[in-house]
């Protein structure tokens, strides 16, 4: 009988729902044009700020994933318990990458309904992705994930 390999349960890669909220957001522009109505100043050195912060956590991690010789793909499982390094300071190194390169974008396109869809972005980031990772890596790494969690703080 084959038995299948546990993994988070993750069916999609996490960066598609940091752009489909980032897309949504543009559609809500066109549909609903509040920046309009409150002036946003699209500024390159806010989004150039951003966009670097988070490749400064995005690739650190990446290059850890690959160096453990890790999986990036949620359905599969994971080989080793990333603590060291730019894991050290975060949990989520590469969701909050990607949640700084949104903002930086935001600031690129200047538009209100990327920044007021964050919160929901940040929910179901956690929701869909990061709690069942949890989850996941509590099943597989036992008392060192709960101590590592015990550590470092889920974002930052």
């Amino acid at each position: 009988m084959e038995t299948k390999k546990d993994h988070p349960g993750v069916y999609f890669p996490p960066p598609f729902l940091y752009v489909v909220i980032f897309l949504f957001s543009l559609l809500l522009e066109k549909l609903i044009d509040i920046n309009s109505f409150f002036e946003l100043t699209r500024t390159s050195i806010a989004s150039l700020v951003f966009l670097i912060a988070g490749f400064a956590f995005m690739l650190p991690a990446l290059i850890k994933f690959f160096q453990t010789k890790n999986t990036l793909i949620p359905t599969k499982p994971a080989t080793s318990l990333e603590t060291s390094g730019i894991y050290s300071f975060s949990r989520n190194p590469m969701y909050l990458g990607l949640l700084l390169i949104y903002i930086g974008l935001a600031f690129l396109f200047g538009n209100w309904w990327t920044f007021i869809l964050v919160p929901i972005l940040i929910i179901l980031v956690n929701k869909l992705i990061i709690i069942k990772e949890e989850r996941y890596l509590e099943r597989s790494f036992g008392p060192a994930y709960i101590d590592y969690r015990k550590k470092v703080r889920r974002w930052i």
